[in-house]
């Protein structure tokens, strides 16, 4: 047998010559590892903590996916009053998890790891680095009566100018004034509060920090300043030392020696902190600047807008947070959205077809008004209490009437967010991502006329932990922009204007009756 070395002695390729012929199919296999090891491309990672599953994925340089998939799915604990939470430790162990199978299945040099991570997230740490609270979600309402004591501290309109969130249950300040009542022990010793994102930098990294891009989703944040907000800290129960130091997005971090004895593959690559999510799909989808509005419609909903050097306040009713420095994301999120068609094919007797026959009915043809608010709502509104709910039905109406005017209901929620932010990008391109959305075509038709706006249906399914990546490949100088990656799209869906005019009207019978319950 002789030995071959590669040049720089990269790995080691075996020939053979006058052997028996058993081991010829033995070095002919390790032949082909090895020389799969040799000629592999370098990667980036991107891990996505998302609400319902965890991933890692792997990118090439060019910020296109290479490999499968590692998911795993999980659920979240809900409590009749209100609770959304997940236990830390479980969802870190899943992330591994995820991590280990991704190392085992890719080869390449691992440049970079990127993470994006589900945005609002609250969790208390002890000083031995154990969770003493669970993961608080964005959705858990808990917290929805010191909403109002935030407004009696507060000027609620001045805080949102500076801070870009409202007084609202999904951002940290009125969860830290409920925990404080609630559970005043966590309050008596220096808890460090994190989410979710800068709890897994917290395990793995020597130095953790927390991103500008998740620090900008606490509702804590000074979105000009770029720093934490004094005046909204002196009135809550924790302090600034209590919170992780702020980095940017090409601020790289270190594996801990048990981590990199874990992932020795990892020893070298560039760690970068966890950002939102939704700054990460828009730039995943290619919304990397104000030409691309993007729609997001899960079993929530958004649509947002990457913004260059924004420093303005957002308009009355929508949020600004970040992706770093130099780029805000400027959007509103919808509570209600695939939530709508499962309730909908759950509690109705839907037929087989009625794909088909959602297609066929006329836009508006029901007679039916819907508050679409299974889960509350967010953005304009931002009414945590506002409640589901379907007037105009008489011993005629059927299934396929109230199923479609739930779709339609929810479709009004995109169009008022797009009158919204059309100042800030007035001639942007929609393009729509989620399962909502991708899985029934029909409803892609009225969402696209009651926004009165062209869509095109973004085709990157992995966008979040694809703008993970591609982040990740900027700050280390491998791509010169996140625009310069090239994001697939299908083909542009045009609206009716007809319809258009018939979902005007649905609007403002919608907007009346929300009028008459809760204002």
């Amino acid at each position: 047998m002789r030995v071959c070395r590669a040049p720089g002695d990269a790995c080691l390729l075996l020939t053979s010559k006058n052997e028996p012929d058993g081991r010829d199919a033995f070095k002919s296999k390790l032949n082909r590892i090895l020389s799969t090891r040799m000629n592999a491309k370098p990667i980036v990672i991107a891990l996505d903590a998302g609400t319902s599953s965890v991933r890692a994925l792997a990118f090439d340089v060019t910020g296109q996916q290479v490999g499968n998939i590692a998911q795993i799915a999980y659920s979240q604990t809900t409590t009749a009053d209100g609770g959304v939470e997940c236990d830390a430790l479980k969802l870190l162990d899943l992330l591994e998890q995820c991590l280990d199978e991704l190392l085992g299945s890719v080869e390449g040099e691992v440049l970079a790891v990127g993470m994006s991570c589900f945005w609002h997230s609250l969790m208390a740490i002890d000083q031995h680095d154990t969770p003493q609270t669970g993961v608080l979600s964005w959705a858990d309402n808990r917290a929805r009566a010191h909403v109002e004591v935030l407004r009696e501290l507060m000027d609620e309109d001045v805080l949102h100018a500076r801070l870009g969130t409202p007084f609202h249950t999904s951002y940290w300040p009125a969860k830290l004034l409920w925990l404080r009542d609630v559970h005043p022990e966590l309050f008596e010793s220096k808890h460090r509060w994190m989410s979710f994102g800068e709890f897994v930098a917290l395990q793995w990294t020597k130095e953790p920090r927390v991103s500008l891009s998740m620090a900008s989703g606490t509702g804590l944040f000074d979105q000009n300043r770029c720093d934490f907000d004094e005046e909204m800290l002196s009135h809550l129960p924790i302090k600034r030392k209590q919170l992780l130091p702020l980095c940017d997005v090409n601020d790289a971090l270190e594996l801990k020696p048990k981590m990199v004895k874990r992932w020795p593959r990892l020893k070298k690559a560039k760690w970068f902190a966890a950002l939102g999510d939704g700054a990460c799909s828009n730039i995943g989808g290619g919304g990397t600047d104000a030409s691309t509005l993007a729609l997001n419609a899960g079993t929530s909903g958004a649509l947002r807008v990457v913004l260059p050097d924004f420093d303005g306040a957002p308009p009355h009713g929508l949020w600004r947070y970040r992706v770093d420095k130099h780029r805000s994301l400027v959007g509103g999120a919808l509570s209600n959205c695939g939530n709508v068609l499962a309730w909908a094919r759950q509690n109705l007797q839907l037929p087989d077809d009625w794909q088909k026959q959602l297609g066929e009915m006329k836009a508006d043809s029901h007679g039916l008004t819907v508050l679409p608010f299974l889960a509350g709502e967010r953005a304009p509104i931002w009414n945590p209490n506002a409640h589901f709910a379907l007037a105009g039905a008489t011993l005629h109406t059927a299934p396929m009437d109230i199923l479609r005017s739930c779709l339609e209901a929810a479709a009004l929620r995109y169009r008022v967010l797009g009158e919204l932010l059309s100042p800030l990008a007035p001639t942007a391109q929609i393009t729509f991502s989620g399962g909502a959305l991708e899985h029934v075509p029909a409803w892609q038709t009225i969402v696209c006329d009651a926004m009165g706006r062209s869509l095109c249906a973004s085709k990157e399914s992995e966008a979040s932990a694809r703008g993970a990546a591609l982040l990740a490949l900027e700050a280390i100088g491998e791509i010169s922009s996140v625009s310069d990656a090239p994001s697939e799209r299908g083909e542009i869906l045009e609206p009716d204007v007809s319809n258009t005019s018939v979902y005007t009207r649905a609007l403002e019978r919608q907007n009346s009756l929300y009028a008459k319950l809760y204002e």
